[in-house]
């Protein structure tokens, strides 16, 4: 036997012991929790063949507390290329299997190479978590490793999309990376993420709590906001975040991508003309409106477990991708909020950030009164969506369909924070607030006077209603383009997407601003 034909074969056992991460009783550990390994989750989400991987040979270098005996090939975590529906993407997949799948200095020079690769290439970068934290026996040389992992997620915000899918533990300072991601896909009853767990908190606060409880899919999803989707099987997680890749571009040079529409664009939804209730104070259901006016009815919504009362998430109109921001009427009446209003803008900036347009449909009675509301400074994050909507240079479209009162109808893409084309509803209300406490203000005063002060301010209350809650003042100050009717709204959405295409706008020349947090 050949030198060379010796040398072949000790390469192929090398692969094949480092595929194997942290041993075969370790992978049976990791099927017995209902896990998948750093590779099958890989192979689950690339397209089948696609997957390069590199640095599959890297060690540690820590020799203390017998770590020189602990020694894998990979180090915790395969990393490497592949494609997503013939798409380059960069992706790495921490090996719980291997010392818990924690970070060393090596792990995270394998995942900084594969950040700055995705960078060169313009490509989204994929990580999936499983993890028990820094390697407590490298110290120092462990944070410094999550330091730099932190400062390519911040220099590649904006640039390339970045998805983080937490599969097992994630916390401590590793909570970071994901939170600076754009996406967060969490698995149901077996990932969870905190900055202290239980046994901290009991220590310091005298909580007694479960990770379940106090990190979990449930609690991020629903109140916290910090996971924007959950998934009951890994292979729905795949699933997931192959979908959401179909919506986005991979750099923000480009475009999302593009795909052949079979709806026609003039469809018109007679259901529509019928949809609002004839009293203005009743619910309905925004998601009967975004169904009937998107690309076949299709819509991928994000974080929709957490502030229902706004909905964002990703649509088609005659098959470009687009931001749908719209405010929920059977959820608190789709009033503005705290959370709602993080929520809102964290979407209108990915989106313009990444070049898709956005189309808001309004319906929104005000911001949500009360000290809960104050003390949890909704002041600045309804800034935030006032100064979401005002920084984006993408197309934006914006249609009222019933109540724009006040300073939610600012900081839902009014004409004065550059919207486009702002079309209305005929049963919008576009006024500073609704008729009653309008009237209860204007007329308070003079109502005392008279011998029926109830008919009088009801009688006041129709003169206003009549004089303000209509689309038509403000179209004849120019602040609506257009009164339509609803079932032409998909039409005249997907007309103006096409007439928007060469929009060209920029901000001034500026280091950066400065939003308020």
């Amino acid at each position: 036997m050949s030198k060379q034909i010796e040398k072949i074969k000790e390469l192929v056992a090398k692969r094949e012991k480092a595929r194997l991460g942290g041993g075969e009783a370790a992978i049976e550990k990791q099927h017995a929790r209902g896990k998948y390994t750093a590779r099958e989750r890989i192979e689950m989400l690339v397209d089948k063949g696609s997957f390069e991987e590199y640095d599959m040979f890297k060690l540690h270098r820590c020799h203390n507390f017998g770590m020189e005996k602990k020694q894998f090939l990979g180090d915790g975590v395969v990393a490497g290329s592949a494609t997503i529906d013939g798409r380059l993407v960069y992706l790495y997949a921490q090996d719980f299997t291997v010392n818990g799948g924690s970070l060393s200095e090596t792990m995270s020079q394998k995942i900084c190479k594969i950040m700055d690769m995705a960078m060169t290439m313009g490509a989204p970068v994929i990580c999936m978590n499983d993890s028990g934290g820094a390697r407590i026996q490298e110290g120092i040389c462990a944070l410094a490793g999550y330091g730099e992992i932190f400062e390519r997620n911040i220099l590649a915000s904006g640039v390339i999309p970045q998805i983080s899918g937490i599969f097992g533990p994630c916390a401590g300072g590793a909570v970071y990376s994901p939170a600076l991601t754009d996406f967060i896909l969490m698995m149901e009853n077996t990932s969870y993420m905190f900055l202290t767990g239980p046994k901290v908190v009991k220590t310091v606060t005298g909580e007694d709590i479960d990770s379940e409880h106090l990190g979990g899919a449930s609690v991020h999803a629903t109140k916290s906001g910090v996971t924007h989707f959950t998934a009951k099987t890994e292979e729905d997680a795949m699933a997931l975040i192959r979908k959401l890749l179909s919506y986005i571009p991979s750099n923000n040079t480009e475009e999302a991508p593009r795909v052949e529409c079979t709806d026609p664009i003039d469809r018109k939804e007679d259901s529509l003309n019928e949809l609002l209730p004839d009293n203005p104070n009743m619910a309905y259901d925004m998601y009967k409106v975004i169904n009937a006016i998107t690309d076949n009815g299709e819509f991928f919504e994000v974080q929709a477990n957490f502030a229902k009362n706004i909905i964002v998430g990703f649509a088609r109109f005659n098959g470009q991708s687009v931001g749908i921001v719209a405010n929920q009427p059977s959820c608190y009446a789709g009033v503005l909020d705290v959370n709602a209003s993080r929520k809102g803008a964290r979407f209108v900036r990915f989106c313009d950030a990444f070049n898709i347009p956005i189309v808001s449909l309004v319906d929104v009675p005000g911001f949500l009164p009360g000290t809960g509301q104050e003390y949890n400074a909704v002041i600045l994050h309804g800034a935030q969506l006032l100064y979401a909507y005002g920084e984006a240079t993408v197309p934006k479209i914006t249609v009222t369909l019933r109540k724009s009162y006040g300073g939610s109808h600012i900081v839902m893409g009014c004409k004065q924070l550059r919207a486009d084309l702002n079309f209305a509803w005929p049963t919008s209300e576009i006024a500073v607030m609704g008729a009653s406490g309008a009237v209860a203000v204007l007329c308070a005063k003079e109502a005392k006077t008279k011998e029926d002060p109830k008919a009088f301010l009801a009688e006041k209350e129709d003169e206003y209603t009549e004089m303000f809650a209509n689309p038509y003042q403000a179209a004849q100050y120019g602040y609506i383009d257009d009164v339509i009717e609803p079932r032409n709204t998909r039409f005249r959405i997907c007309r103006g997407l096409a007439q928007l295409a060469t929009k060209r706008q920029n901000l001034p020349a500026k280091k950066h601003g400065c939003m308020p947090m």
